[in-house]
C-alpha cells in the first residue's frame, strides 16, 4: 500500500451531535489518497458507534479507541499512528470544504515547504453563518516565509487545524503535544514549536475549515482549568531555550504570553481570578528582573501596565474591577 498524501487526525470526545457533519466533510475530500485517524477519547455518548459505522464503509478510516486521557495524549497517539507524508487536523465539532486537503497538499508540493497555513471560517451553528477569520498577516499572504524572520504569525491564535505539517519535519524537531490529563489549550505550545522550527512555510489567504463557535462543551467555554495556559507557556519556554534559535525569539515569548494570560484572566470566574493572577504577577516579575522584556516591543502604556501587574498586583486587581464597574454603570 502506498503512503497516503495526508493523514487527517480527528480527536473525538462526546461529539455525537456534530460528528456526522465532520466525517461527511472529510470522506468527501477531492484528495482521495488520505488516511483518516479518529481518536476516541473515552466518549460516553454514541460517538464511537458512529465512527465504527463510517469505518465499515470507508477503509481509509482508522479508529483509535482509548480511555479518557485528554486532548494532548489523543493527538500524540494519532501522530504516532499516522502514515501520511503530511499531517492534517480536523476537530470533531468542525467541518471542512471539499478541496481543503487537495489545495493544501498541492501548495506544499509546488513550493517544497514543510507547513502550509490558511485562514478559516468562524461558524455559528444557531444562525448557520460563517465569518472569514484572518490569522495570517496580510503582508505574509501567498508566499514562502521563515516565521522566525517575519514574526507576525506568532501573534495569531493557534488554530492548528487550518494547516498541514510534514510528518518528517514534526518528528525531526520533536514537535508534539503536552499529554497533561484533563488539560486544555494544548495547541498553544504545539503551534509555537512549529513556527519556531520551520524554515519554509507557505501562508494561504484562502479559508477552508469551519470552526464552530457555539459548542457548549468546547474548552473555550470552560471556566475551570485555571493553569492550563501556564503549562503551555512553560513548555514553550523550555523548548525554546533548548533550541538553536532562542536568542531570536526570547523577547517575543513574554509579549505573546501577556496577551494569552490576560485573556485567561478575563475569562475566569471571580473566585478563580485572584488564584491565577498571583501566578501571572510572579511570572512577569521574573521576566522583568531577568531582562527578558524589551520596552520597545510593547509601547509605553502597555509596558507600564505589565510593570503594574508584576510589582503591584493588588493595585492592578482593584483597578481592573473598578474599570469593569465603571463600564457596567456607564460612568
Amino acid at each position: 500500500m502506498s503512503q497516503p498524501s495526508v493523514s487527517i487526525l480527528v480527536p473525538c470526545y462526546n461529539v455525537e451531535k456534530y460528528i456526522h457533519q465532520c466525517m461527511d466533510s472529510i470522506i468527501s475530500q477531492t484528495l482521495k489518497d488520505i488516511e483518516i485517524i479518529c481518536i476516541n477519547d473515552g466518549s460516553k455518548d454514541n460517538t464511537l458507534s458512529i465512527l465504527k459505522e463510517y469505518a465499515d464503509k470507508d477503509k481509509r478510516i482508522v479508529i483509535i479507541d482509548k480511555s479518557n486521557s485528554g486532548y494532548g495524549d489523543s493527538m500524540n497517539q494519532g501522530l504516532k499512528k499516522a502514515n501520511g507524508e503530511y499531517i492534517g487536523i480536523v476537530e470533531s465539532d468542525d467541518f471542512v470544504e471539499p478541496n481543503m486537503f487537495e489545495t493544501l497538499y498541492k501548495t506544499a508540493k509546488e513550493n517544497n515547504v514543510d507547513v502550509v497555513k490558511s485562514n478559516f471560517y468562524a461558524y455559528t451553528t444557531k444562525t448557520n453563518t460563517d465569518v472569514k477569520s484572518f490569522v495570517i498577516p496580510s503582508s505574509d499572504e501567498n508566499q514562502v516565509l521563515c516565521p522566525r524572520q517575519r514574526q507576525g504569525i506568532f501573534w495569531s491564535q493557534p488554530c492548528i487545524w487550518s494547516a498541514i505539517y510534514k510528518k518528517e519535519f514534526l518528528q525531526k524537531n520533536n514537535i508534539d503535544f503536552l499529554p497533561t490529563p484533563g488539560a486544555s489549550y494544548q495547541d498553544t505550545a504545539f503551534n509555537f514549536k512549529v513556527w519556531l522550527m520551520v524554515e519554509k512555510a507557505y501562508f494561504l489567504n484562502d479559508a477552508f475549515l469551519h470552526y464552530r463557535q457555539d459548542n457548549e462543551n468546547s474548552s473555550i467555554n470552560s471556566p475551570g482549568k485555571v493553569f492550563c495556559v501556564c503549562d503551555e507557556y512553560h513548555e514553550i519556554e523550555k523548548y525554546a531555550q533548548q533550541s538553536l534559535y532562542y536568542d531570536q525569539i526570547k523577547y517575543l515569548i513574554p509579549c505573546i504570553k501577556f496577551g494569552c494570560y490576560n485573556w485567561n484572566f478575563n475569562r475566569l470566574t471571580f473566585s478563580l481570578k485572584w488564584k491565577f493572577f498571583k501566578t501571572f504577577s510572579k511570572e512577569y516579575k521574573h521576566s522583568l528582573e531577568n531582562k527578558l522584556m524589551k520596552k520597545n516591543l510593547y509601547g509605553k502604556r502597555y509596558y507600564k501596565r505589565i510593570k503594574l501587574v508584576a510589582y503591584h498586583p493588588y493595585l492592578y486587581f482593584i483597578y481592573y474591577y473598578f474599570r469593569k464597574a465603571k463600564k457596567c454603570l456607564h460612568l
